[in-house]
């Protein structure tokens, strides 16, 4: 039996794309509709608005630069008030965010620990319908923030939490109203800016395993001065988390992967690809394995401490595929090497935030904020392995009994046949730390602003300009890599006659002297001195960097322009100034080639102009059209024009219908414009004539490309929502969303290009691969550069509903939030490079993602919320086939696997507060419990290439829990 979970698409491509949206759009929507359970809804903003402690406000809705009652917000508005954030405990508040179904996989500390020679270790970015942390503008009071790293990611844990009033998110694009990036739409943190009195808080988390604790510590402080006129707010915190630097849980031990399997024929029918437990490397042991050679299978043992040699040992070998082996001793040759990634990092963060404004007349008022971040992090990458590295006869480290071993064969061989005078190994170098990542990241903002209305003409204008200096230093250092020559040098160690000494300082060459050089013993487990690594890791790669963004903005809007027959007109305008620049410094010594991190400084700046204008017009029977238009102007990408149209009909109190169309763009980042080349050490998986693989460690080298062109995107979105007055307290809304980017940016990855290359003969990807100088099979780098040759389609529904009520001694809150993603394809231009990762649980984006949360608050002071979220069953690819017999011959594409379901998994968490006074000062007491059932992550099959896949979790890190149970305990106070 066969199956196969690929979607099959629709054409449609001769009809207009609008016309094309439009109907296909509708026809989705309303087929469905009827359809959809109650329980799953989509985003509105009235739920939260109706909490506020005057709904007649007239307040600005990220989405439009229009002031408006928050209950009619144009555009879908998924709004989070700090009583739930609050109430759940986050340690920071991307734990909170990352839990909402329509930023679901989005990066955080756990999931980029290894992302190390670009800097973006211990960063919490957002990504919005999965397109990418790029296509997500990330706003502070609807203000742009400096990013926390050269490809422009904002941290949001840079903001003061403490003061975060509501979180809005708006699932759409929205590149007309807020200008470059808000491609998959915009997260704008809204602060309280008015907070008065003073409010401490402390919380300590820890796992049920009572690992990875936390502490988290708030002060903050506000008060009026100037009778009244003039605010000031201040507001502290400091986190610091202990990590954990590798990953021992019970369910990352089973050795569960995904290969090439080794039984595979193009006509046995078998599948191509295995995922199964019981697989561990087959090139390497923790203190070396013979790979090759008449030796092949030995392996070096434990050291004796007395000799400094090591014992022999002859390695049982499974069912072997490239890197991997089913069976034999596959426990002994991963050991130390599988799951030496980080569990959770360790963190400290420190965040200073001020903000005073004063209001000269109830026209004018100025404000003035600073705010300062500093953190600092430190994660492991893997216990680093190296492959096919040859040891000469004469290391003094080797055992006797195994050179005897080799000079018997070598005495055994007939004339013309070589002797043995080197073998060649592969080690996980126990012994060696782990390689990771110590990153400081010091982030510096200010700005100043005004704010007020004027009158002419008989029409009242509201404005407010700002101006924005944004700062981020980093120190970027790898930690426990090494110089690849010092390690040679160290390794390569002889008798001096007496001593055992680097063969580079007593050779006959002086040119290659290393001065101290220690010798290092790689032979065995144990033997390996702390001197020699004192020696290997004196020299290290790091880069400093500085990011800077300076921002001018102006805006103008009126509520009533002119009048129609249906109403009056709304109307806004303004413009945005903004540069964007980095530069840095490493020392040359970066420049002499490392394992990791070889960094290199990326140097460049663009500026940007923009104005834009949006009007909202009413047109009678319960219909508004909104629209907007932004010209925008940048330095390097040239001149480019996004707007958006919608129409708004509320033909019954109990209903309102909504439609946009829109053309959004993203600018190429700095780091994709200026990338100086910073190389990447990893492996490849190469295709052998015949069938199976060989794996290959090189160096890849990315570098930018500053003929980019910024990418578009149309979007269309139609939204429903329900608020009836049989049922006050119940708001529900669904909205369908259809987003299609052209010319999107993106690279060939290094396995991409093998393929492309081996598999289907492209010469231009195979002109990318470069060998070692004198071999044209032995790969050394593979050359990588972004360029706009993609394109990505998603599509899908948002649901949210929410009831709140009096039901018997308190009042009950229900909500739930739900996305489902139809499709999420990228096709990169070239064969077999369509990929659809809606429902791929393994490295895209699951289908159904859901949170539901219901509450109960006491008249006593006593709350109770019970939360579950997840998301449903998903599939390793939408191209694989699942066979276990009879299965076609493989596919680059279609690859046969025996198993290509990843079963999806329902969390529930719990949270408790009790509000008291003590001695007339307010508190809260609160004890939260995340992941309540301890709940494993599902096991996923990673591979079948990376030589870091063992040391990862064995699950998709992104989507499922790896900590397991955690608590959190916290009080707060306030005067």
């Amino acid at each position: 039996m066969q199956s196969t979970a690929r979607n099959q698409l629709g054409g449609g491509e001769a009809v207009s794309f609008y016309r094309r949206r439009l109907m296909a759009g509708a026809a989705i929507f309303l087929g469905s509709f009827s359809a959809i359970p109650t329980v799953a809804m989509a985003q509105e903003a009235p739920a939260a608005a109706a909490e506020s402690d005057d709904d007649e406000d007239t307040i600005l809705i990220t989405g439009s630069r229009i002031l408006r009652d928050g209950s009619e917000a144009p555009t879908p508005v998924s709004v989070i008030s700090s009583a739930e954030i609050n109430a759940e405990a986050p340690a920071n508040i991307a734990d909170f965010v990352n839990t909402l179904p329509s930023v679901n996989g989005s990066q955080t500390p756990i999931s980029n620990s290894g992302s190390l020679s670009n800097g973006q270790s211990g960063i919490s970015a957002l990504n919005l319908r999965s397109l990418g942390q790029a296509r997500t503008l990330v706003l502070l009071d609807g203000q742009r923030s400096v990013g926390s790293t050269s490809s422009g990611l904002v941290d949001i844990n840079t903001f003061p939490q403490a003061l975060i009033e509501r979180v809005e998110v708006v699932t759409g694009g929205a590149s007309s109203v807020y200008g470059s990036d808000a491609v998959a739409g915009v997260v704008n943190f809204i602060l309280k800016k008015d907070f008065t009195g003073v409010e401490a808080s402390y919380e300590y988390g820890v796992t049920t395993y009572s690992d990875v604790p936390n502490h988290l510590v708030q002060l903050t402080g506000g008060t009026d001065f100037a009778d009244g006129r003039g605010h000031i707010v201040v507001s502290g915190e400091y986190f610091h988390q202990t990590g954990e630097p590798r990953n021992d849980r019970d369910w990352n031990q089973s050795g569960y992967f995904q290969i090439e399997n080794p039984a595979y024929t193009p006509t046995n029918g078998l599948p191509a690809r295995i995922v199964q437990s019981g697989i561990g490397s087959s090139n390497f042991t923790p203190g070396g394995l013979i790979v090759s050679g008449p030796f092949q299978g030995t392996y070096f043992g434990t050291t004796d401490l007395g000799t400094g040699l090591a014992s022999l040992g002859q390695l049982n070998y499974g069912q072997v595929s490239g890197q991997w082996m089913i069976g034999g001793d596959y426990e002994y040759a991963s050991l130390g090497h599988a799951g030496s990634n980080s569990l959770a990092n360790d963190e400290e963060r420190i965040g200073i935030f001020g903000r005073a404004s004063y209001e000269f007349s109830p026209a004018l008022e100025i404000f003035a904020q600073a705010s300062y971040n500093r953190f600092e992090g430190e994660s492991f990458y893997q216990q680093t392995p190296t492959t096919n590295y040859t040891i000469q006869m004469d290391n003094a480290f080797l055992p006797p009994e195994f050179v005897a071993m080799v000079d018997a064969y070598n005495a055994g061989l007939g004339p013309g046949e070589d002797p043995i005078t080197s073998i060649t190994i592969g080690t996980s170098n126990a012994g060696v730390s782990a390689a990771g990542g110590s990153n400081t990241r010091e982030v510096t903002r200010f700005v100043a602003g005004a704010k007020g209305f004027f009158g002419v003409g008989g029409v009242d204008v509201d404005w407010d300009l700002y101006f924005q200096h944004g700062e981020t230093s980093t120190d970027e250092m790898l930690v426990n890599t090494w110089q690849v020559a010092r390690i040679d040098a160290m390794t390569d160690a002889v008798y001096d006659g007496a001593n055992i000494v680097c063969r580079v300082n007593v050779d006959a060459d002086p040119s290659n002297d290393l001065p101290g050089c220690i010798p290092i013993n790689r032979i065995g487990v144990g033997g390996v001195t702390q001197e020699a690594l004192d020696f290997l890791f004196e020299v290290f790669p790091s880069r400093q960097q500085e990011i800077k963004q300076d921002v001018f903005a102006i805006n103008f809007s009126t509520n009533d322009l002119f009048s129609t027959w249906a109403g009056p007109v709304s109307f806004a305008i303004g413009g945005e100034y903004r540069e964007d620049s980095v530069d840095g410094y490493v020392d040359p010594i970066n420049f002499e080639r490392f394992l990791y991190g070889n960094y290199r400084v990326t140097t460049g700046g663009v500026k940007v102009k923009e104005a834009y204008a949006e009007a909202l017009v009413p047109l009678g029977l319960g219909l508004e059209f909104n629209g907007a238009v932004r010209l925008t102007d940048y330095s390097l990408s040239g001149t480019v024009t996004t707007w958006k149209a919608g129409l708004i009909w509320q033909p019954i109190d109990d209903i309102r219908l909504r439609g946009t169309l829109s053309r959004d763009i993203r600018a190429p980042n700095l780091l994709e414009l200026f990338d100086a080349g910073t190389a990447r050490t990893n492996s490849v998986n190469v295709p052998l004539p015949g069938g199976g693989v060989r794996a290959e460690q090189f160096v890849q080298n990315l570098t930018g490309n500053t003929m980019l062109d910024p990418e578009t995107a149309e979007t269309l979105g139609l939204g429903v929502i329900f608020t009836p007055d049989f049922l006050p307290g119940f708001t529900a809304s669904v909205d369908y969303f259809d987003i299609d980017i052209t010319g999107a940016i993106s690279f060939v990855s290094a396995q991409q290009t093998i393929d492309l290359c081996f598999d289907l003969n492209q010469q231009e990807f195979c002109d990318n691969i470069n060998y070692v100088p004198g071999s044209t099979t032995d790969i050394d780098t593979i050359d990588l550069s972004p360029v706009n040759f993609s394109s990505q389609t998603t599509r899908g529904f948002d649901f949210e509903a929410s009831y709140r009520a009096p039901v018997g001694p308190g009042m009950l809150t229900l909500r739930g939030l739900a996305t489902y993603t139809i499709e999420n394809v990228t096709d990169n231009g070239f064969e077999g490079g369509i990929d659809d990762s809606a429902g791929v649980n393994w490295s895209g984006i699951p289908s159904l993602v859901y949170r539901v949360s219901a509450g109960y608050a006491f008249e006593s002071g006593f709350s109770v919320i019970l939360v579950g979220r997840g998301f449903g069953d998903g599939v390793y690819d939408n191209d694989f086939i699942e066979c276990a017999s009879g299965c076609p011959a493989d596919d680059p594409v279609a690859h046969t696997i025996n198993e290509n379901d990843i079963d999806g998994i329902l969390y529930v968490d719990t949270n408790f507060t009790y509000d008291f006074t003590l001695a007339g000062v307010e508190a809260q007491a609160l004890f939260s419990v995340k992941n309540v059932f301890d709940r494993d992550p599902v096991l996923v099959g990673n591979g079948p290439s990376g030589n870091n896949t063992p040391a990862y979790p064995q699950t998709s890190r992104g989507l499922y829990d790896t900590l397991g149970r955690t608590f959190r305990l916290g009080l707060n106070v306030r005067y």
